[in-house]
């Protein structure tokens, strides 16, 4: 149509209905398109144009939740290579009393020096076994008895972007470490030496234990943020599918609609 005035003059060159109502086709199948999208991914952002600062926020979130879930298996397994450790020096703790008590019976003075010889036999085994215990433990073949975690050189393990938790491992690598190698059964300080074995590996499982403690409530806290900043993630990313289930159902009666108002501009004319 042409505007003259106040008066109103008819087009043929120009069907002003048809491109209005082709234009709201257009659109209504615009927000068809979108809410498609957003319901067949279950995402409110599919790309930077849906929404460029929330996108980045979830991609941050993203990485710090992909960094948590790491963490926390980094935290398990430390806590299960400290828990292999735990029940290797259990062990070890059963022969230092086994030999203990051999230590005791050879002072008896009713032993001749045969029995002795007996006792002594036994006394080295278990003495040899202790240094098994120390080469054969290990853990995804990473050895931890055999001094290779001392004080200059703890193990550690990553609980964070630079978080550690560290820990030093007793050195069982061979018997002189506990202080009897040079020693019989029958010596009169034998059963001390023994004792203070005996106190040091008491001592290194009570600090295995705390440390297998503090893991396990690492790995807690760690899930619980992650839960956390992935429910936050979700508010900023999900999409709404009760919103868009309306989007979808009103873009389409706007489409039909647009379609039959195309149709009757085109018979207008």
């Amino acid at each position: 149509r042409v505007y003259i005035g106040s008066m109103t003059m008819i087009s043929i060159n120009t069907n002003y209905g048809g491109l209005f109502a082709a234009k709201a086709a257009q659109d209504s199948q615009r927000v068809i398109d979108d809410a498609m999208t957003k319901l067949s991914t279950g995402k409110r952002i599919n790309a930077s144009k849906d929404d460029s600062a929330g996108q980045a926020i979830a991609m941050r979130l993203q990485g710090e939740v992909r960094g948590l879930a790491i963490a926390s298996r980094n935290a398990s397994d430390g806590q299960a290579l400290i828990d292999t450790a735990e029940g290797a020096l259990g062990e070890a703790h059963n022969v230092l009393i086994r030999m203990r008590e051999l230590a005791v019976q050879a002072q008896n003075g009713t032993l001749q020096a045969s029995d002795k010889v007996a006792l002594g036999v036994e006394f080295d085994a278990l003495e040899a076994e202790i240094s098994r215990i120390s080469d054969n433990t290990t853990w995804g073949g990473i050895q931890l008895l055999d001094g290779t975690y001392s004080d200059a050189t703890p193990i550690s393990f990553r609980v964070g972007a630079s978080e550690d938790i560290t820990h030093t491992m007793l050195n069982m690598a061979a018997t002189a470490a506990l202080g009897f190698s040079t020693h019989t059964v029958d010596d009169a300080a034998t059963i001390a030496l023994v004792d203070a074995a005996i106190a040091t590996v008491s001592e290194e499982r009570a600090k295995l234990g705390a440390v297998s403690n503090r893991l396990d409530s690492t790995v807690t806290n760690l899930d619980q943020i992650r839960v956390n900043l992935a429910a936050s993630q979700g508010r900023i990313e999900d999409a709404d599918f009760a919103q868009e289930t309306g989007n979808l159902a009103k873009g389409q009666i706007l489409q039909q609609a647009a379609t039959a108002m195309v149709a009757q501009a085109n018979a207008s004319k």
